[in-house]
């Protein structure tokens, strides 16, 4: 059995992206972990994109425009948001060379933000990478009931619209179970990454100024046509 010292590796971003289309993804043991260690879970989470579901009340939320939600426009505050500790929560396995190396993503155009924002300020989002049909969540947060829930719908109507095939969300939290994710076995999952990466998705297709009321309509044509 392979120790964590065994699998401890120099990650750049090339070999990051290259990790992804393998169905892997770097973690730490913890934010003051310097090093980084490969993860394939047995059991992996997935949101199937054609049967998200939206409780009503966050509907409602989303409807009222309780928050304004922006794309890749604070990669900074998103990531700290997501890497700080709060009340019930310990800090996260977010690094300072995860931190680096999500950012080189992100200005190479392949992680990508949905931010939630209140008079002004950043109260929620969640982080990801985009590679061919593929998008791969990898940390979200809130500091205002509900802000990374709203990000999250809003992350899946713009995957909807951009011809997405595959939302992976790595594990099954009850935060992500109660929008319809589910947990599939390592070999099922190798079959739909493989049919992602042969997709074309665009992230940006969807104007970033999309009314509520479209979000929530994409989503819902997604769940009337059924899976993508």
């Amino acid at each position: 059995m392979a120790s964590p010292d065994d699998i401890v590796i120099e990650i750049t971003p090339q070999v990051l992206l290259k990790a992804y289309t393998c169905g892997i993804f770097p973690m730490a043991e913890s934010a003051d972990d310097p090093a980084l260690y490969w993860i394939e879970p047995q059991q992996r989470g997935i949101l199937d994109l054609g049967n998200v579901h939206v409780p009503k009340r966050l509907a409602r939320t989303i409807r009222q425009g309780v928050f304004e939600v922006r794309i890749d426009t604070d990669f900074e505050g998103v990531i700290s948001g997501c890497a700080a500790s709060r009340p019930g929560r310990r800090s996260t396995w977010i690094n300072p060379k995860i931190r680096a190396l999500y950012r080189d993503l992100f200005e190479m155009g392949y992680c990508h933000t949905v931010e939630t924002w209140k008079d002004g300020q950043l109260v929620g989002g969640l982080y990801g990478v985009g590679l061919a049909g593929a998008f791969f969540g990898e940390s979200m947060f809130s500091t205002e009931r509900d802000a990374s829930k709203v990000a999250l719908v809003y992350l899946c109507a713009r995957l909807i619209y951009g011809r997405f095939t595959l939302l992976d969300t790595q594990f099954v939290t009850e935060h992500l179970r109660q929008f319809g994710t589910i947990e599939i076995d390592r070999a099922e999952f190798h079959v739909l990454l493989e049919k992602a990466l042969e997709a074309k998705g665009d992230f940006l297709a969807l104007p970033a100024a999309t009314p509520a009321d479209q979000i929530l309509s994409i989503i819902e044509a997604a769940h009337q046509r059924g899976a993508i």
